[in-house]
């Protein structure tokens, strides 16, 4: 990225984490995602189980393997080799983990997240159980407001999400959300946090570089 490119993403970063504090998150901002996976490993401890959401934001910082080397026990239910009913009592699991760890689909400069899951393990996490919750999200994900955030999701991040997994949707050949009705619809459960939940410890890490999709 350009000096002036970075110096719009913390701008606009900074004004974003200002609302979100305000709406009770403690919300921080770091400029690379060295410094997003630095800040995040704070919060591993040895043998402490950690939830994951799916996120191809914490994959790219490598938190898996840093948490796994610091002793940690991974919830993740993306690893290979798993059965569907070990997929789905991991999900279980990760509601109920010392700390879950994910991204979000939008956050608005005005201090709301919007979400979208399938089967609604990670929002689920994201709004009651864990310990700690800590989302990631680069400085590419912060829209105006909540209707820019709902066609983010529609014209971007829910497409790349089915193409990602090859799901057969409609959105995987013409590349924007076709509100469709099939069996392996993605966009099912829609999750809005307006405010911090209130009996979750919940921390909103703004990079100031793209991350994810």
């Amino acid at each position: 990225m350009t000096e002036v490119e970075m110096w719009s993403n913390e701008a606009r970063a900074t004004r974003t984490c200002a609302a979100l504090a305000k709406h009770g998150f403690d919300a921080q901002f770091v400029k690379t995602k060295e410094e997003a996976a630095e800040f995040v490993m704070k919060f591993v401890k040895v043998g402490m189980t950690i939830g994951f959401g799916g996120s191809m934001t914490i994959k790219s910082l490598g938190i898996q393997e840093k948490a796994l080397a610091a002793g940690a026990i991974l919830l993740d239910h993306n690893a290979p080799g798993l059965s569907a009913e070990e997929i789905t009592a991991i999900r279980r699991s990760q509601l109920t983990s010392d700390l879950f760890l994910s991204s979000v689909n939008a956050v608005t400069s005005d201090g709301f997240i919007l979400n979208v899951d399938a089967n609604g393990n990670r929002v689920a996490a994201l709004s009651f159980g864990p310990d700690k919750v800590v989302v990631v999200a680069g400085a590419n994900k912060i829209v105006a407001n909540l209707d820019d955030a709902f066609a983010r999701l529609e014209e971007y991040a829910a497409p790349m999400n089915n193409k990602r997994l090859s799901r057969p949707n409609p959105c995987t050949k013409s590349g924007f959300c076709m509100d469709c009705d099939g069996s392996t619809r993605s966009c099912r459960i829609y999750q809005i946090l307006k405010r911090k939940p209130g009996l979750t410890d919940f921390t909103v890490l703004i990079v100031g570089e793209p991350l994810g999709y």
